[in-house]
């Protein structure tokens, strides 16, 4: 048979769709274009210049506004760098190997010529019509009404001026305006404890927490330019500095202490001024800890001292820390008590609500008769007044003066009273209040339970702030005219440790007060350090934190002791004394 005669089989048939509804193919059109839109990342508008800020932002360390200039001296080396107000201001603490030199460089945006001349355009406009509104603004509303009015001032101007640029004009101009100026980053820098400026062509320096004293990069070259910096200084504190009045000694609304002298009317090398900074949240006792000034036990004797009314005075020399024991011990007063404060300048800073802070007023004025101006309330007028305010604690914040014998006849009278005064031991403190112009009586001293030593000592290489001694005043020895005294807690210099020196008198007194014995004392006291240690060992820096855990203490104390230990996984060891632990 042929192959033409052979059946031929199609297996390519075409297959018809089904033909679809009309409804059906727009509803599947309009899928089909849904999942193509959300396949694609939809652009978002960026902020005028964003790109190119972050561009510049990976050049390495600084920013698109701030760059670092490297150190092309091979004796210089860094030793220290981090940002105070990012992206800004920047500062770098470097050595001089050459000549041994340390320096502590503020560094900030560097400013074209057309930045320049635009800034000082903005400036002495806004000198010339910043209204009567101004005084009355915040800080963080001053900023933002500065911003918005830069804005306003290069928009109908017609300056055509570069994101990044107009941003480092808007911060020349708050810092100048709102802040403190040429130190304003140093006063921004939470590390910076002190600035001091002594004259005109002198490089400031710095009390830093980490390099002590130090030189700055920042110096006052014109004269003019001090004086007016320091009768700013002076308007921020309420206060005015004249050559009639030529020193000032006061607080800026932020809190920080202000000492200065205008022109050369008593220093000869121009203006000067030593700015104090303030600590924004208050000196808690978990810090006094944390930086070695004391040990637990003796911040869990502090804290008992404090709970049954014990009288003290913190003694010590400049800058040893004697304000911040203080803000610390008055952590321990109850939150409900009412606590009187007096001083010449602020610097405690309480959180407690019921709480009246009273400062001196300086008169106006020739003296009269008995040594005052119009007007002027000293600080013997401010603790006469804050014995009628019926106050559960009284604190002086230094006593130098008359004031002292009435502070004393408050202790005797049974006011618990805080002060602190400049004296390196008991025997100086007894000296300076014996003696003119305070002229207390010895007898009277006896009213006073407790005096806490501080020093500013050396510790191998570093300085450090330590309580020396921690004693108590016991009685007084009528036939030899002498106080009697004892030593609770004392620092080793040489091990940096606090050495419990075996008796307290405050422990008899509340042995005696609750009925306890000697073994029921020691677990009281021994819950307390736990307590102490459990805030050490959480960071508790909060003083409402440590409030909250001080009134679940004060409920039940053994429950409280109990659940501490529990989270420490450590148990009571009352067999142990009360002391004995290395501060650093």
């Amino acid at each position: 048979m042929s192959d033409a005669s052979e059946p031929t089989i199609r297996t390519d048939i075409p297959i018809a769709k089904p033909r679809q509804p009309f409804f059906t193919k727009v509803y599947r059109g309009y899928v089909s274009m849904l999942i193509k839109f959300k396949s694609k990342p939809v652009p978002v508008r960026e902020a005028k210049g964003a790109e190119a800020r972050r561009k510049q932002w990976k050049r390495g360390r600084g920013s698109a506004y701030t760059e670092i200039p490297p150190i092309t001296d091979p004796a210089i080396q860094e030793i220290g760098f981090y940002g105070v107000t990012e992206p800004f201001t920047y500062v770098r603490a470097t050595y001089n190997q050459t000549n041994s030199d340390y320096l502590l460089s503020v560094i900030e945006p560097v400013l074209d010529e057309f930045e320049e001349e635009t800034l000082n355009m903005i400036k002495d406009t806004f000198t010339k019509t910043l209204d009567y509104e101004w005084d009355t603004l915040g800080v963080m509303d001053k900023k933002t009404y500065l911003e918005r009015s830069v804005d306003s001032f290069v928009r109908t101007r017609g300056i055509t001026i570069e994101p990044i640029s107009e941003d480092k004009i808007k911060h020349f101009i708050t810092r100048d305006f709102v802040g403190y100026g040429p130190i304003d980053g140093l006063i921004n820098d939470t590390h910076v404890e002190d600035v001091s400026c002594d004259g005109v062509g002198v490089p400031l320096f710095v009390f830093h927490n980490k390099y002590e004293s130090i030189k700055s990069n920042l110096v006052f070259e014109d004269e003019d330019e001090l004086n007016s910096f320091v009768i700013n200084l002076g308007q921020r504190c309420g206060k005015q500095l004249s050559v009639s009045n030529p020193i000032l000694d006061g607080t800026t609304p932020e809190g920080h202490r202000v000492q200065a002298t205008y022109a050369r009317e008593v220093t000869t090398r121009g203006s000067s001024f030593t700015i104090r900074r303030f600590k924004e949240k208050p000196f808690t006792p978990i810090e006094l800890i944390k930086y070695g000034t004391a040990s637990p036990e003796m911040v869990a004797y502090l804290w008992l001292s404090v709970e049954h009314g014990e009288s003290a005075i913190i003694c010590g020399g400049t800058a040893s820390g004697k304000t911040a024991t203080l803000n610390a011990m008055a952590l321990f007063m109850p939150p409900g008590a009412k606590i009187v404060t007096m001083e010449d300048t602020r610097e405690i800073n309480l959180p407690h609500e019921n709480w009246i802070p009273g400062t001196t007023r300086s008169g106006t004025g020739e003296r009269g008769p008995d040594g005052k101006t119009a007007g002027e309330i000293d600080m013997f007028d401010l603790v006469r007044a804050a014995l009628r305010q019926r106050p559960n604690y009284i604190i002086v914040g230094e006593v130098r003066g008359k004031e002292t014998y009435t502070m004393f006849q408050a202790m005797a009278t049974g006011h618990t009273t805080y002060s602190t005064m400049h004296a390196d031991s008991v025997k100086g403190m007894v000296n300076r209040l014996e003696n003119p112009p305070i002229n207390c009586p010895r007898i009277l001293l006896t009213a006073l339970r407790n005096v806490i030593i501080q020093t500013h000592a050396r510790v191998g290489m570093n300085m450090v702030r330590r309580i020396k001694q921690v004693i108590e005043i016991v009685g007084f020895e009528p036939e030899t005219n002498e106080l009697i005294s004892n030593t609770v807690y004392e620092w080793d210099q040489a091990s940096d440790k606090f050495v419990f020196k075996g008796h307290s008198f405050l422990f008899d007194k509340i042995m005696e007060m609750k009925n306890f014995t000697h073994e029921e004392l020691m677990d009281e006291f021994q819950r307390r350090v736990d307590i102490v240690k459990y805030m050490l060992a959480e960071d508790m820096t909060d003083h409402m934190s440590i409030w909250n855990l001080i009134r679940d203490y004060y409920k039940n104390p053994k429950d409280a002791a109990e659940k501490v230990r529990r989270e420490m996984g450590t148990s009571p060891t009352s067999e142990e004394p009360p002391g004995g632990v290395a501060a650093g």
